[in-house]
């Protein structure tokens, strides 16, 4: 079970700094949205000079454009792009199409998909490298969005990540459903020793 640390502190030369006490721990780093809006590609050529071997995912979200939006992301050198589930199919596949001719990998985010179940079953053939399972950060319920697991898991047999408000409270359940890969933020970046909480998750994921 992988380990994606995600970055969305608005502050790059702050994330960078968390990211060098992190990185041992981590199999990926994700760059989020804040970060992106906030610094645009600098963000991305930023983590990639700073950590040429790291895996790198940008968190675009890519809902239109998907063609010459896959085609700025990765001249950054970044490994793996988001794209919603929930936009035009077409997209998706142009979005995966461009992705695979530059060696980049595509990661289907299903949390706004109208049924995670179809969006899961069509997701390969679209191109799709591995999908999202998470809910809102603005939602209450840490666990709700895994009501939906079953369906997703049932529908594919792409690699699947989770992410949402992931703590130490709750790692144990989100282990149980055995995803491929866990994305943590702010359980790792806003600790006070974001060293030791990425260890001790990266531990508890191999245990």
């Amino acid at each position: 079970m992988k380990l994606q640390i995600s970055f969305d502190i608005p502050d790059l030369e702050k994330v960078i700094a968390i990211a060098k006490e992190v990185e041992p721990s981590a199999d990926s780093f994700e760059i989020g949205s804040l970060l992106l809006f906030k610094y645009g590609l600098a963000a991305l050529e930023k983590f990639r000079k700073t950590f040429p071997e790291k895996v790198l995912l940008a968190d675009a979200k890519i809902v239109d454009r998907g063609k010459p939006t896959v085609t700025l992301l990765a001249s950054t050198g970044i490994d793996w792009i988001t794209v919603m589930a929930g936009t035009n199919k077409n997209v998706i596949h142009s979005a995966c199409t461009t992705a695979h001719e530059l060696g980049k990998l595509v990661m289907l985010d299903l949390l706004d998909a109208a049924s995670q179940g179809q969006s899961a079953l069509e997701a390969k053939s679209m191109g799709v490298d591995a999908l999202l399972v998470h809910r809102s950060h603005d939602e209450e319920d840490s666990l709700k969005f895994l009501d939906t697991w079953d369906m997703v898991r049932g529908n594919s047999n792409l690699p699947i990540y989770v992410s949402g408000k992931i703590t130490r409270d709750i790692i144990d359940k989100i282990k149980a459903i055995k995803p491929d890969g866990l994305i943590i933020g702010k359980a790792i970046t806003q600790a006070d020793d974001p060293a030791a909480e990425a260890q001790f998750f990266k531990e508890a994921l191999s245990s």
